[in-house]
């Protein structure tokens, strides 16, 4: 057994996640394999967003495949043993019938997580020398009968193993791209990464399969035809594979199930794990969870955000802080829970020089930070939408954007003490500011301070970005200056309560505070917005929901805002309402 091949460690990998409480069996993944493995020399790259099962699945795989191990005790027992004893087989290319065990442990296995090699080198050179000293040394210790040349290369000495001996390998590369997110490393570096791949697997006879994972498509690095073998399946616009990874709705039901019946006091709603975690499609519209996060919040009964804890903050904000007022609108409209449209390019989706709006959208849709539906891109679940609004109030170059959810805490103290004064004046400088041109923020926020105040129009022309033609941009600016509520609050929006669909209610995280169901109105009054509240006894659903999170508010705010068009004033009313 070597470090790299036919190594007893995938095996290790995978039986702990099959053994933990909350393991979800995907083990028939396998089956959509055994074909480009009877028919050979197949190539194939699934990318996904991070921590989204990659890993998880290319232990599997290599636990199957290897030699290195006998896996029967783990596979027997999963689902890919039911289709041969069941009677169904998997259809050959020779027209053969055949079960699981024609594959099981038939293979050498070259497994490389790439991740692990990057982060303890300081430069390519040491990265790439390290894996093939390591990939060599195995080879020459479990063919000894081969002779090699003395100073052949591990790629030359795969080519003489199987001359000599006929042997063929399967190959799993885990997380293949994390090289190119390495400072340390230029383009040419990754030019000769590519190369190295392409040698590898490229028109070769010793490789049967080889299955690769990524979070960016291989085209993006690759021109012409230095690997262009590879067939790649991608979360945004290829479903095969797209069960494998990340979580279902029925998985999750079952998992739910199995928390309820492990844990003694259950903080955890059904409905939040959908709330948090869910907000992911596949392109057939299938509905899909973070596995990670659901997984970590019923392990530790604790809805919070786990994913976004892998150092994700400073990949979200180096995408929305580009000086781009398109993207800014966009991020604005999204943090409103509203859906943009865009083009997706998942070719241009580098971490490297983006500089188009729909670059910088396809980035954010092929890291997992945004989902992609029918044409259009959104924040997926309260997980990102919090770490949105987290980046929005802490870097102060997003501009108005950041003066927005800065005046957001302000706004909140004045809405639980009815101060609509205040909130007027919040809400009118919040407009104003973006009439305000881009690089002048700081002296735009003087000036529309103290316009407001006195009473005074702003000396700008330009047209604002979000200039209210609708509710929902109305609605964009209300959920920017209330962003403080959300530390405190599970915020909601145009979801169905009573008889209509309010446009948020704020339900309180801790016991005893007040709670807050607001609605919005173009060219209306606070007072017809306040009477749709009773009317369509939005009062229900928030009741409901408290219930439901186990958990008692004190009073609860109607609150009403107005916009009128002419004018281009607004108007609040706040209504109290006893929590009965």
């Amino acid at each position: 057994m070597g470090y790299y091949l036919n190594s007893t460690q995938v095996y290790s990998l995978y039986k702990s996640e099959v053994v933990s409480p909350y393991f979800v069996d995907k083990s028939l993944l396998l089956k959509e394999l055994f074909p480009l493995v009877e028919a050979g020399n197949k190539h194939l790259c699934i990318t996904r967003p991070r921590r989204f099962g990659k890993s998880v699945m290319a232990a599997m795989v290599g636990a199957f495949f290897s030699k290195g191990i006998d896996s029967s005790s783990i596979f027997d027992s999963l689902k890919i043993a039911q289709v041969s004893e069941d009677g169904s087989t998997v259809e050959s290319t020779v027209d053969e019938q055949f079960d699981y065990h024609d594959y099981m442990n038939q293979y050498n296995l070259i497994y490389i997580n790439f991740i692990e090699a990057a982060n303890e080198s300081t430069s390519y050179q040491e990265f790439i020398s390290s894996i093939k000293e390591m990939l060599q040394e195995d080879l020459r210790e479990a063919f000894p009968e081969v002779r090699f040349r003395k100073k052949g290369t591990a790629i030359q000495d795969l080519r003489m193993i199987y001359e000599h001996t006929q042997s063929k390998f399967i190959l799993v590369f885990d997380e293949w791209d994390c090289i190119f997110h390495k400072t340390y490393t230029t383009n040419e570096d990754r030019k000769a990464f590519i190369n190295w791949l392409a040698a590898m697997t490229k028109d070769t006879g010793y490789v049967v399969l080889s299955y690769m994972t990524g979070v960016l498509p291989i085209a993006k690095y690759s021109s012409g035809s230095t690997i262009n073998n590879f067939q790649e399946y991608t979360m945004a616009t290829d479903d095969l594979f797209s069960e494998y990874f990340g979580f279902t709705e029925s998985e999750v039901d079952e998992l739910y199930s199995r928390y309820q019946k492990r844990t003694a006091n259950c903080e955890i709603s059904r409905e939040d794990l959908k709330a948090w975690y869910d907000g992911y499609h596949t392109p057939s519209s299938e509905r899909m969870y973070n596995p990670r996060s659901v997984v970590e919040a019923l392990t530790r009964n604790r809805i919070r955000s786990y994913w976004t804890a892998t150092g994700t903050y400073g990949e979200i904000s180096t995408y929305i802080m580009n000086d781009r007022a398109d993207v800014k609108k966009d991020v604005a409209l999204m943090v409103a829970g509203e859906a943009v449209p865009a083009r997706v390019e998942e070719f241009a989706a580098t971490s490297m020089n983006l500089t188009t709006r729909n670059e910088i959208l396809s980035a954010m849709v092929v890291y997992g930070f945004l989902n992609f539906e029918d044409g259009k891109v959104h924040i997926p679940n309260r997980e990102l939408m919090d770490e949105f609004a987290k980046t929005i109030r802490e870097r102060e170059n997003l501009g108005y954007i950041n003066r927005l959810a800065m005046e957001s805490d302000r706004m909140l103290r004045a809405t639980l003490k009815g101060d609509t004064k205040t909130m007027e004046e919040i809400l009118q400088f919040a407009h104003e500011l973006s009439l305000v041109p881009q690089g002048t923020e700081d002296a735009g926020r003087t000036i529309a301070q103290s316009a407001i105040l006195h009473g005074a129009a702003l000396p700008y022309t330009e047209t604002p970005l979000l200039d209210y033609n609708d509710e929902t941009e109305l609605t964009a600016i209300v959920n920017l200056v209330y962003l403080a509520a959300r530390d405190s609050y599970y915020v909601e929006r145009e979801n169905k309560a009573g008889e209509g669909y309010t446009d948020f209610i704020f339900y309180p995280e801790r016991t005893g505070d007040d709670g807050i169901i607001l609605e919005l109105k173009v060219d209306d009054t606070p007072e017809a917005a306040i009477a749709q509240i009773k009317d369509r006894k939005y009062m229900l659903k928030f009741q409901g929901k408290m219930a439901e999170r186990k958990r008692h508010a004190g009073r609860v705010l109607l609150v009403g805002i107005s916009y009128d068009r002419k004018k281009k004033d607004h108007h609040c009313k706040v209504e109290i309402e006893e929590n009965i």
